[in-house]
């Protein structure tokens, strides 16, 4: 593992950006304060101004350049620099024991070559409209070179999961998804777990979470953020985003006054 990779300047504010896609997120800003959380999304996070230190579920804390964290898991995060990168995965999306050997990782990995590539993939990103001309299936194929093993889901599970990339605010709740798809309440839940590895209102949960990143750049009043999102008040809507962020929702709104977001919704 490099000891010293280059990192030869620091990062400017007009460098920080968030692509998101209904499955897929690239993000290079701010990291903030360090605090434990857990995503319901298969993380990886790229040094870009300096090494990052993880904790990584009940792993001792380790430094270097790419840190893989697997869904749900626990974490910490702190850096050398105020910048990092992170690549978000939605894990039902894809299927987990058949992903490339890094991305199976848990905690710092060894994967120099991928850092370089993900921060010249940045880089490329900065010029004028090139984020626009990309479509949500470029997103594997640009950061990971090849796309990744898409997991194959039961036609009635789909539709629930669109309309959840479609709609994460709506609160649906799991009796209507049943009811949709022809099935009993109890054989739903057990056919989403199944298909997904996570209980339906889980996932529920972390797709309300994540639509925050909608409004990062351009929030409002966050009363009626967390309204717009589906929170029934701000109580719920903090604790929800400080689980899921390590961070208060006002934290994410202030580091993300700079960031230029490009949202593409179709999905990957």
């Amino acid at each position: 593992m490099r000891a010293a990779p280059p990192f030869p300047r620091r990062i400017a504010s007009s460098e920080r950006m968030m692509w998101l896609t209904p499955q897929r997120v690239f993000y290079a800003g701010l990291l903030g304060e360090p605090s434990r959380h857990a995503r319901g999304c298969l993380i990886v996070h790229v040094a870009l101004e300096g090494l990052l230190t993880a904790r990584v579920g009940s792993q001792a804390p380790a430094t270097g350049e790419v840190v893989v964290v697997p869904p749900w898991v626990p974490y910490e995060l702190s850096s050398g620099g105020r910048h990092a990168i992170g690549l978000l995965v939605e894990p039902e999306t894809v299927r987990l024991d058949e992903l490339p050997p890094l991305l199976r990782g848990c905690g710092v990995v060894d994967a120099p070559a991928l850092a370089d590539h993900v921060r010249r993939c940045h880089q490329r990103l900065l010029a004028p409209g090139a984020l626009d001309a990309l479509s949500p299936a470029d997103f594997d194929p640009l950061f990971f070179g090849q796309a990744l093993p898409s997991r194959e889901l039961d036609p009635r599970v789909l539709a629930v999961l669109e309309r959840l990339w479609r709609e994460p605010a709506s609160g649906v709740s799991a009796d209507d998804c049943a009811r949709e798809a022809g099935l009993s309440f109890s054989r739903f839940l057990h056919l989403f777990k199944e298909q997904t590895g996570v209980p339906f209102r889980s996932l529920r949960s972390w797709k309300r979470a994540r639509s925050l990143l909608r409004y990062a750049a351009g929030a409002g009043n966050l009363v009626d953020v967390a309204l717009d999102i589906g929170y029934p008040d701000a109580s719920h809507f903090s604790h929800s985003i400080r689980q899921a962020y390590g961070l208060k929702p006002r934290d994410i709104v202030a580091g993300s006054r700079k960031l230029r977001v490009v949202e593409h919704r179709a999905a990957a």
